[in-house]
Parts: structure tokens; sequence; C-alpha cells
């Protein structure tokens, strides 16, 4: 694993050159971005797109978001650019949102799942708008990128959770600690209307207000799209989503301490993450923060921190029903899903 400090974010510096070098040659890199870090092959090389399947163990037709530079390189991928489309990269590019629409058949089959259909976002990170540069000036238009991690699991936000997930190969560019958190916002603009297909810190009101028309949910027609499985984000532990209440009167019935540390209660190491209860004793615990944007920041390292520290179950408060949080609240209820790689999301956004 190497791993190359590019916190300057300079598009001549010897980590973007380096990294460029491997893009160009079909290899993979992991960059930084805004929102998670991501597995970066070229868009526009089948072979390359394949390496990111196989080093994430990810189903090939699970697509890939495409990463661009600005509006003109996203539309080299695009047949055609929708109306709504536009006025959402206006509103939020560079930023933590990805608009799927129709797809280029020459263009990023492979990272498309082989969709008529292509998921576009413009990073705002300075390393990964400096390695998107530096990949342009050397003909690649756009780099497919889902998150650094293998398939289903949490997502990084440091280098060195890209590090725990992946072998000596493979180039890490470290841009520091990514300021979102979760990922971007999917919203699909294939259909005529916009359908959010994955929440983010975008509310649905924000996203509204740029599309100039009201967002629609998903249904069985809606394309496939990054993150949306019934059971993904998922840590080791088992995770369990209740009321403060619940949670509080969970703990209670757990006590004395050294039987939560024993598991003598069938529990095991147990870690709880929560605003409304105190801290509880024996167990791990994280005060979840009662802002929206702080608790998508932290949520994916806390997470990491539990399976770390070896929790075998992790007792989470559910998260405000204001819109505000619902792309934390759709990780939390996609990483407490049983997993089955094979089950399609319920519509919950």
């Amino acid at each position: 694993m190497t791993i190359l400090d590019a916190r300057d974010g300079a598009a001549t510096s010897p980590a973007i050159a380096q990294a460029v070098d491997r893009i160009v040659s079909g290899g993979l890199v992991a960059m930084p971005t805004e929102t998670v870090y991501g597995l970066a092959a070229r868009a526009d090389d089948d072979a390359a797109v394949a390496g990111v399947f196989a080093a994430k163990g990810r189903p090939s037709e699970h697509p890939l978001i495409v990463h661009v530079l600005d509006e003109a390189a996203a539309q080299a991928f695009a047949q055609q650019w929708p109306p709504v489309a536009r006025r959402l990269v206006q509103a939020f590019w560079p930023g933590p949102l990805t608009v799927i629409v129709p797809r280029r058949p020459e263009m990023a089959r492979a990272a498309a799942g082989g969709q008529p259909s292509v998921g576009l976002r413009c990073p705002s990170h300075p390393v990964a708008r400096a390695l998107l540069r530096a990949c342009a000036d050397r003909g690649v238009a756009g780099l497919a990128a889902p998150s650094a991690n293998r398939f289903g699991r949490v997502s990084p936000t440091r280098a060195a959770h890209v590090a725990q997930e992946f072998g000596e190969d493979l180039l890490v560019l470290d841009g520091g600690d990514c300021d979102v958190g979760i990922e971007s916002s999917i919203v699909d603009c294939t259909r005529g209307v916009p359908v959010l297909l994955r929440p983010g810190v975008l509310t649905r009101e924000q996203i509204e207000a740029a599309a100039a028309q009201p967002l629609v949910d998903p249904d069985g027609s809606a394309p496939r799209a990054s993150g949306t499985l019934a059971s993904h984000y998922a840590p080791r532990a088992r995770v369990r989503l209740m009321e403060p209440a619940m949670l509080r009167t969970a703990l209670e019935l757990l006590a004395p301490a050294d039987e939560l540390q024993s598991g003598n209660k069938g529990v095991g190491t147990l870690a709880v993450y929560s605003r409304a209860v105190v801290q509880p004793g024996g167990v791990m615990f994280r005060r979840m923060p009662v802002n929206a944007a702080d608790a998508a920041h932290e949520l994916f390292a806390v997470l990491r921190e539990f399976d770390e520290a070896g929790a075998r179950l992790i007792w989470v408060e559910n998260p405000p029903q204001d819109p505000a949080w619902d792309g934390v609240r759709d990780r939390l209820q996609r990483a407490a899903a049983e997993a089955d790689p094979a089950t399609p999301s319920k519509p919950t956004e």
C-alpha cells in the first residue's frame, strides 16, 4: 500500500503525477472526495473498470458513478442532457450530487453496469479536482470511482480506512478527512421528472428548489444506482436502530456492566451511538452530534471505530425525522438491514 500526501491539491505535484500515470495505464488509484474516498479507474477503459469491480468484490451489473471535472466533461458521456439535470448541476456542482442521464452507447458501458444511463458527479475536493484536471490533460475524460472499500461495507472517509481494505498494490492519495462523510445524493433525470434514488446531505427541499419541480420517489422502473441495495454500508458488528426510550430500557436491562463485557447475556461487546442517553457503564459509547451535517461527517468513522474495538453489537439511536437527517438515516437503515446483496432497495427515500 502506497499512501501519498496530496493535501496541497496541486495538479503538478509528484503525488498527482504518479497517480495519473497509474490511471492512464489502466490501474487503480484511491482518491479523496468531499463525500468519501473513491477507488478510481479511467471510465473509458472497460478493462480498468473491471479491476474496480474485482478489487471491491462488487457485482459487475451494479453501476459505478463517473467523476468528471465539469459540466462540459460530463456531457461527453451523455446522449442527452435533460434540462432538469442542467439545473441541478448548475446549482450543486462541484459538490455532493450525482445526476443519472441517458448514456452515449460508446461511453462507460462497464462503469454503467451495462445500463443505457450513467451516473455523473463533479466532486469539489481539491485533490480529486487536481487528479481529474491532470487526467483530462492526458486524454482521460472521467474516472469511475465507487467508494474505496469492500462491497457493501462501511465507506472510508480517511486514507487509513482505505489502507484497512486493500492490499499492497494500491496507490492512495491522502487528502485528509472527507468533509461531508456520506455519499452523494443521486437524482435520476432520465424520465422527464427528477427521481431521488439516494439521499445525501442535500435536503429534498434544496434539490426541489434547484430542479424547479417536485422530486418523485423511486419505483420499479428506476435505473440501478450505487448504494441503493437494502443492505449496505455495514460494519462487521450487527447494527440495531432504536428509539431513545427503547435504547434506555435495553441498557438498563443489560446491567451490570461486567455482564455486558463478558457476554453473559448473549450481548458480547456492545457499542452505543446516541444523542439521548447518558454514557452507560461497561459499553463503548459515542455521543451522536445534534447537527445532521456533523453526524454525517463522523458516521462511517464511528462505525469503523466500533468495529476496530471489537464490538459485536452496535445500538444506534434513530436519528430525528427532520429532512436534514435523511442521508444519515438512510445509511443507518441500510447498515442495520440483513445482508443480502441480491436484494434491491426498498423505496425509502
